[in-house]
């Protein structure tokens, strides 16, 4: 166990820096945000990207406490009394004693259970499954957005040129990649059942209904993990970014979202809110239906610039427009949360962030 997170560490640890790449290069890059997966304010890529950081952040932390909390059973005998190690030294309690720490020096932990049955705990078990099954959760939810985001034509992972993106369908580019990654993290999230009920089902100081089970899960767990992990890091190498998608998406929904800055601008002007509240509402109203009836553009500015009761502020609207006044504190989140947070979290692994992933598609 100790062994398998060691090999784990690393590479959610290149994961994570890869997408931090990602966060700081698109840190300014304005987008739709969605909430209930409907437009919402606007967010920058790499803000949102911060969100996906964050997540895997927290894993490399849990990952690391369940590592370095991980003891050694020890010697401790049939039911865990050492009552046979007892007997071999005639009675000397500091022998017992100094044999355990000696084995579990040599075995390379630090410390030992003590106390056991004729096993250490089987909860253990569910603590290195419950980070893992953790992991796949965030995996989860990072590859579902970059789906999603595909779907919109914003955002797409790596596609080589000779790979087929779907054999039914040859124009279509499927995002293979993180579907596998939604497919092995659902599995890896489900192994977490078997160790809650293994350790349940414990009678007494020991019963063999642990075994079969445990060879089969922990080690499903750490292999699913750690192929979960080697194409996440590919995914997040290959990244790409479809800016001009995404400025014509802001712009179908930025005029809705700009109505609250157009109403102040024309009070500063000496305007009516009321009255110029009402003509926003009639105005977008229009707009809405042109865009669901019709499935033309969003013409709301065009209206307004087209309606003279707003001329006082016709020279405005392509500031009170601009995207980026409209993603808040975002750019900064993510030079601070980069800084503060992720950077030194991976300084451990400076050694062997190099390492690129390989792939067999």
């Amino acid at each position: 166990l100790r062994n398998a997170f060691d090999l784990l560490l690393p590479k959610l640890a290149r994961v994570i820096s890869r997408l931090a790449d990602f966060a700081k290069e698109r840190a300014d890059l304005p987008t739709l945000g969605f909430t209930h997966f409907q437009p919402a304010q606007l967010t920058t890529v790499g803000k949102r990207c911060c969100l996906w950081i964050q997540d895997l952040c927290m894993d490399l932390q849990n990952l690391k406490r369940v590592r370095d909390d991980l003891r050694f059973r020890g010697v401790k005998g049939t039911t865990g009394t050492q009552a046979s190690f007892l007997q071999l030294f005639e009675g000397d309690d500091q022998k017992v004693e100094q044999l355990d720490k000696m084995v579990t020096e040599k075995a390379g932990f630090k410390r030992a259970f003590i106390i056991t049955g004729q096993t250490y705990t089987r909860k253990l078990d569910i603590e290195v499954l419950s980070v893992l099954a953790s992991l796949g959760a965030s995996v989860h939810k990072i590859c579902t957005d970059i789906r999603l985001l595909a779907n919109l034509k914003e955002m797409e992972e790596p596609f080589e040129k000779q790979q087929i993106g779907s054999s039914a369908m040859p124009y279509k580019r499927n995002p293979m990649r993180s579907e596998r990654c939604c497919s092995l993290a659902r599995h890896l999230m489900t192994l977490i059942m078997d160790p809650l009920q293994t350790a349940s089902v414990q009678w007494f100081e020991r019963t063999l209904d642990d075994s079969a089970n445990r060879r089969i899960c922990l080690a499903e767990a750490f292999l699913t993990a750690d192929t979960i992990l080697n194409t996440l890091q590919n995914i997040s190498e290959g990244l790409v970014v479809y800016p001009k998608v995404i400025e014509r998406r802001i712009r179908q929904e930025l005029p809705f979202m700009a109505t609250e800055n157009i109403i102040m601008a024309m009070v500063k002007a000496g305007g009516n809110r009321q009255d110029c509240h009402e003509k926003i509402r009639v105005l977008s109203q229009q707009a809405a239906a042109v865009v669901k009836q019709e499935g033309g553009d969003n013409d709301l500015i065009e209206r307004i610039q087209a309606d003279a009761y707003f001329s006082p502020i016709h020279s405005q609207l392509d500031h009170l427009l601009d995207p980026s006044s409209f993603t808040g504190r975002a750019s900064q989140q993510v030079q601070r949360f980069l800084e503060e947070e992720v950077y030194p979290l991976l300084k451990p692994y400076e050694s062997v962030m190099k390492v690129k992933a390989e792939l067999c598609l």
